[in-house]
């Protein structure tokens, strides 16, 4: 009986041995759980933070992109309804600049000098547009005080631009700049002064503050279809059209994928296999068989011919496809193809509206792109009166203080789909910043009728190109 009893315990104190390890075994996969969860929702939380925060600072730094350029627009503009346009988008974009700044994971005193100057900005170029609606000009003084402002906005966006890239290339990590404000970012030797925020607030911190009482192509928005002549063609006649438009011999394979919307206008889209094996759309307009667009996806590995070359080979281009006094404005150049725009030209009378686009390979000149849908949209010959304001007449409305570098005329479409005609003055205007000469050049449109002021556009030179903004 004895005998029985211990086993019966002996069996008790294993089942319990037994229960107590699975329930050690339990707990500790329960907590290596736990543990890992714990580590993929802090990781995923971080990330989140993370891009927030750069997202915050990317938005900031177009801001302040955006502000430098109004600044500059506005120490140009000599009229009063288009300065307060100029001074009142200035105003939102610092507005805009200082909530995206509020954002970013740095201490609040490490920024109050950059804070303070984006909101000085924007109150001072919003009181000045309220001067300009009312059609007064700006004083000599005032218009000195938007040049020292944007001196200072020159030196805040190459800090910032150098940040940004700071932050793509992984220099900076957001963690380490909440937490170490004030010691370097990137490179624990490099100083401080040269990648990160403190050398802003150094920039702007012997600004005192103010004293004060209180291209051309984005614009096509009308759909007008002018260019667009002749009757409505079928799918056949359209693929008749693209082969004769790149050369049959040329093309190995069509394939039709119907019809499709190109800048409203109607077209037969087709994709084509050439017989050096790349792909090429295109695409046709239903009404007239006009092309629309064409693309070649042909990589383009080297740059054997410069962009004068280029630009010349395209006029050529445009000519055997029937598109005359085609004159170049602006390009750019990317992955060895350089993006020309074309603008028409009647009586020497630049026709902004009339564009076309081309791409032109760098490694033998290829044509490998077109995009015609502006000029299909707005092209005619216009009928276009005399100048009402002479050209001296007009150069007297310039900002004194601007370079002449050259006048002509041109027609400039505005954002209601109308268009009016302008004296085109290009000049430049040389401000001093820190003790370094600092050049912009413009492009200032005259209403030819009226004098009045209608548009600004910087010019850009980049290492791949010329741009307006």
């Amino acid at each position: 009986m004895l005998k029985e009893k211990n086993k019966i315990y002996d069996w008790k104190d294993r089942l319990r041995k037994g229960k107590m390890l699975t329930l050690v075994v339990s707990l500790i996969s329960i907590i290596i759980t736990l543990t890992v969860f714990s580590l993929s929702l802090s990781k995923k939380y971080r990330e989140l933070s993370e891009n927030s925060n750069n997202q915050a600072f990317y938005e900031l730094v177009e801001y302040i992109n955006n502000t430098e350029k109004l600044l500059a627009k506005s120490t140009i503009s000599n009229d009063s309804k288009h300065g307060a346009i100029v001074l009142t988008s200035a105003w939102k974009s610092a507005t805009l600049a200082q909530s995206y700044l509020s954002r970013i994971p740095v201490e609040v005193e490490k920024l109050e000098n950059v804070n303070r100057f984006l909101n000085q900005v924007g109150d001072y170029c919003y009181s000045l547009s309220k001067k300009s609606i009312n059609g007064e000009k700006l004083s000599q003084d005032e218009l000195n005080q938007l040049s020292l402002l944007h001196q200072y906005c020159i030196n805040l966006e190459n800090t910032i631009n150098q940040l940004e890239e700071d932050l793509y290339t992984g220099n900076i990590r957001w963690g380490a700049l909440r937490n170490n404000g004030n010691k370097t970012i990137g490179d624990e030797n490099e100083s401080l002064e040269k990648s990160s925020f403190l050398s802003i607030e150094e920039d702007l911190h012997q600004y005192t503050g103010l004293i004060y009482d209180g291209a051309f192509s984005e614009n096509q928005n009308k759909f007008k279809g002018y260019g667009l002549s002749g009757d409505d063609i079928g799918e056949e006649e359209a693929k008749k059209k693209s082969k004769e438009f790149l050369g049959e011999d040329k093309i190995k394979e069509i394939k039709s994928n119907g019809i499709s919307e190109n800048g409203r206008i109607s077209c037969f889209s087709f994709s084509i296999k050439l017989v050096n094996d790349t792909e090429t759309s295109i695409c046709v307009s239903k009404k007239g068989g006009h092309i629309v667009s064409m693309n070649n996806n042909r990589n383009v590995i080297e740059h054997l011919i410069d962009e004068k070359e280029a630009v010349e080979r395209g006029k050529k281009y445009l000519i055997e496809k029937g598109y005359s006094n085609m004159n170049e404005n602006y390009y750019m150049k990317n992955n060895n193809i350089l993006t020309i725009n074309y603008a028409y030209s009647q009586s020497d009378i630049t026709i902004y509206p009339d564009l076309i686009k081309l791409k032109v390979a760098l490694d033998n000149g290829e044509i490998v792109g077109i995009e015609t849908t502006n000029y299909l949209n707005s092209h005619s010959e216009r009928t276009i009166e005399n100048a009402k304001i002479t050209k001296e007449a007009a150069l007297e409305y310039i900002n004194p203080n601007i370079e002449i570098k050259g006048t002509n005329l041109a027609i400039i479409p505005t954002e209601y789909g109308s268009e009016i005609l302008c004296w085109e003055i290009k000049g430049r205007i040389i401000t001093n910043v820190n003790e370094n000469i600092v050049s912009n050049d413009f492009l200032v449109y005259i209403n030819a009728e009226t004098g009045k002021e209608e548009d600004i556009l910087l010019i850009v030179d980049t290492p791949n190109g010329t741009l307006t903004m």
